[in-house]
């Protein structure tokens, strides 16, 4: 009877992280490996990295914020030199990793940017050669303005409303996904650039088409900027500013929606996947609502109307990786600490549990709700100098959710970090 207490006890103490034979992704992202991984055998030798330290998929970035892609494609510019360095016409990356992901039992995704048509600090990318009128427009504080002309904002990013745009996401995917024997797609950036996008006279035309009426004031009516007493400009909801919201994001669940039948009727085997930031009390500003549709926001957030639910798109996901990109690993951890969010999330001034690695993990396997699996993501780079501190991130991850993805394994690479990574992943054995 002893041993059966003792053995009770333990299974209590193990079962919330149940980290064993957990799915494990490494991140390959498209520019910041350009030159490193422009040879077989360097593939080869990370891959070797990557299956020692027990992972199971690869995510290898064929499409980065450029808008252009790693092979040659019918639809989109192909990507032949990134800072200096230039790949020969005969090497294709994509069969070159299947290839030798497969020889190691490895999965192999691959991660497709969708909604960025650029980078601006470079003004490079398919809005700056081929598409400016793609450009999402933005809603300043002093006028609209299309967002290359926005240098501080990374991404070019595109309006995800326009048709035009969608058609030739889904004509890149299904070409992909028909082309090259993967194991799956994770679709990155499958949202708006924020709350002051999309502003342009296409959204508000379709917007006005849904909500079946013309507004007067456009886009005062969604939300005006007010001068705050400290001299700074605030947002201040309209009258449709909920509906607006519910909009965008039907307009995401809906494209969602089509990429999926798209990859399955490519390549019915492979995985469909989505990327996303694990802030969800904030995530409606970027219109992607990524839970369940078992789960009402309006429960327990002001800017959700009751019927913001029927926009989450988890239930169409084969996987779904978060970006739990917080320093703090531990709720813990963030005692006393002031947020940055305020009043748009109700959190009041301390910061709330998810602005940590553990709170995020929660947060995510609650609003999603077993609808589909939910792994972990870290951002290396965020734990410079804290080598210790990202094995417990690694291992929260881990043990806090189905599984772990880390972006990227440039950081891992250049810091040295195997080592550190390794204790996470035996952490979270423990």
């Amino acid at each position: 009877m002893k041993k059966i207490f003792i053995a009770a006890v333990i299974a209590l103490t193990i079962s919330p992280s149940a980290a064993k034979n957990k799915p494990m992704l490494m991140w390959f992202d498209a520019t910041a490996n350009f030159n490193r991984l422009s040879y077989g055998d360097s593939i080869a030798y990370y891959l070797d990295k990557v299956k020692s330290l027990g992972f199971t998929d690869v995510v290898v970035d064929v499409k980065p914020i450029t808008g252009e892609v790693l092979y040659t494609s019918r639809y989109a510019p192909i990507m032949r030199e990134w800072d200096g360095h230039r790949r020969g016409h005969t090497f294709d990356y994509i069969a070159a990793f299947i290839t030798e992901a497969h020889k190691r039992s490895l999965r192999i995704h691959a991660a497709v940017n969708i909604f960025a048509g650029g980078l601006n600090v470079l003004e490079r990318g398919i809005v700056f050669s081929m598409h400016p009128e793609w450009a999402s427009v933005i809603y300043t504080d002093t006028g609209m303005v299309p967002i290359t002309a926005l240098k501080h904002r990374d991404a070019a990013m595109l309006n995800p409303a326009d048709t035009a745009v969608q058609h030739h996401e889904l004509n890149v995917l299904g070409e992909l996904v028909s082309r090259y024997p993967l194991d799956g797609v994770i679709l990155d950036r499958v949202r708006y650039d924020d709350l002051d996008a999309d502003f342009s006279p296409l959204s508000r035309s379709l917007f006005e088409r849904s909500i079946g009426t013309a507004i007067g004031h456009f886009p005062d009516d969604i939300f005006l900027w007010e001068k705050t007493s400290n001299g700074s400009k605030r947002m201040k909801p309209g009258k449709y500013f909920t509906q607006w919201l519910d909009w965008r994001a039907k307009v995401i669940h809906d494209f969602i929606a089509q990429a999926r039948a798209v990859v399955k009727h490519a390549r019915p085997s492979a995985s469909f996947g989505d990327y996303a930031g694990a802030w969800y009390p904030i995530y409606y500003q970027v219109g992607a609502n990524w839970a369940s549709t078992t789960y009402d926001p309006s429960k327990e957030y002001r800017w959700a109307s009751p019927s913001y639910k029927k926009t989450g798109y988890a239930e169409l996901l084969d996987l779904f990786t978060t970006g739990n990109y917080y320093f703090e690993v531990t709720k813990a951890e963030l005692t006393g600490q002031k947020s940055t969010a305020g009043a748009q999330t109700g959190t009041g001034p301390a910061k709330a549990p998810w602005y940590s690695v553990e709170g995020s993990c929660e947060i995510a396997k609650n609003v999603v709700n077993n609808a589909t699996p939910v792994y972990g993501g870290i951002f290396v780079e965020q734990y410079r100098d804290h080598p210790a501190q990202f094995s417990k991130a690694v291992a929260m991850n881990l043990q806090r959710s189905d599984g772990l993805m880390v972006f990227d394994i440039m950081h891992i690479i250049t810091m040295n970090w195997w080592n550190a990574l390794a204790r996470g992943i035996a952490e979270s054995k423990e």
